[in-house]
């Protein structure tokens, strides 16, 4: 394999806070929380911080959400901007990091992210908002919704590769028995494959339990300069990353069965020198359960038609061919928005560390993160590895 740049920059700190309904919070509160937590995780001090990337947030709309949050939190760091990619948000902001690190422009870089979506939105609120991501002439007046715009792929992916209503079942299933072994996960309760199938209809053939969880929480991430990372707890390594942009609006995609995600990956796998047979875990964003069969299969980890029969046959499950959202993901963990994506990269960190207690995956050496914001329009993947 032919030489390639080694990324100097590390993962630091990690940290996300309590996950679900958690009445009183705010949106910079929950950023402030995440931030204090990776800090302590890394054993820095806010002084130490020269660099802020932030996300979005739908209770608190903002043109500049990273000024905002540095005025809230009482730093001024040297290299300061928000970032709004979707579900890609979180990896696109990571990967920003490392630039941003390894240019020398900053020697400490927060990435943090935060919403109190389902404690500070009402129903309505929160359809409206997400109304916005369609078309303005070509979808939003015909009540195109985002669910409706993903049971259009897996309309496709059933009636092209004859999948099942019982596979797609099956990547739920798999989320919530991981979640049901992590602390802080919002839904833990037993979920089988005829909970489902039998839950009511969304946007056919998409179920309510096939769609992801509306949450409050945080989540932040430290990418640190080499020289100063080794005097951190246990960094992580970033081995490669790469962005795939096939549109923004579905009525432009130019496929229903291949997205971004397929570019995105080969990108990372190649910068990292690897390929998606090496990988140990997978976290993958996971917004509804066509998602993640998409994307398992895009990227090379299953054949296409495939990633639903493997779910059911415990291969994303722990001690199956790859275990995947070990934390319970987006179906089951919880979803905040911006902080849905970096709740992947946090659970990264924590099997790449051996941290991850009775969801540890053994010899987790290589994890493969992968973001999708928009209706499969954004794409950033990310490889992780140990020290």
């Amino acid at each position: 394999m032919s030489a390639r740049k080694q990324h100097t920059a590390r993962i630091t700190g990690v940290a996300d806070t309590a996950m679900g309904e958690l009445a009183g919070s705010t949106a910079m509160g929950l950023h402030a929380e995440a931030a204090n937590a990776a800090l302590r995780d890394a054993g820095l001090k806010a002084s130490d911080i020269d660099g802020v990337l932030c996300g979005y947030s739908m209770t608190l709309p903002h043109l500049m959400l990273s000024s905002v949050f540095c005025e809230y939190y009482g730093i001024s760091p040297t290299f300061n901007t928000a970032i709004q990619a979707g579900g890609a948000t979180a990896c696109i902001m990571l990967a920003n990091a490392v630039a941003l690190v390894e240019s020398g422009a900053c020697r400490h870089v927060l990435c943090v992210t935060g919403d109190n979506r389902l404690s500070g939105m009402t129903r309505d609120g929160a359809v409206a908002a997400l109304a916005s991501v369609g078309h303005p002439e070509f979808e939003q007046p015909y009540g195109m919704s985002v669910p409706a715009s993903y049971a259009l792929v897996a309309q496709k992916y059933l009636q092209e590769y004859g999948i099942s209503r019982d596979e797609l079942s099956g990547i739920s299933v798999a989320a919530r028995a991981h979640a049901a072994l992590h602390p802080k996960a919002y839904k833990t309760d037993p979920l089988s494959v005829e909970d489902v199938s039998s839950s009511r209809i969304i946007a056919s053939p998409l179920r309510l339990l096939d769609c992801c969880l509306i949450s409050d929480g945080g989540a932040a991430i430290i990418v640190s300069a080499a020289d100063v990372a080794a005097d951190t707890r246990k960094p992580v390594r970033v081995l490669g990353s790469g962005q795939g942009h096939t549109h923004e609006h579905i009525m432009a995609a130019p496929s229903l069965i291949e997205f971004g995600c397929k570019t995105s990956s080969a990108r990372a796998f190649a910068q990292a020198g690897v390929t998606a047979a090496d990988i140990d875990v997978a976290e993958i964003y996971d917004s509804f359960t066509i998602t993640l069969m998409v994307e398992l299969e895009s990227i090379g980890f299953f054949e296409k038609g495939a990633a639903g029969k493997a779910a059911l046959a415990g291969d994303l499950s722990l001690g199956g061919k790859l275990p995947t959202n070990t934390h319970g993901g987006l179906m089951s963990y919880g979803h905040s928005g911006a902080a849905g994506g970096a709740f992947h990269i946090v659970e990264a960190a924590h099997q790449l560390r051996g941290e991850a207690d009775k969801r540890q995956v053994d010899d987790a050496g290589l994890v493969f993160v992968h973001g999708d914001g928009g209706i499969l329009s954004a794409h950033c993947s990310l490889v992780l590895g140990q020290e």
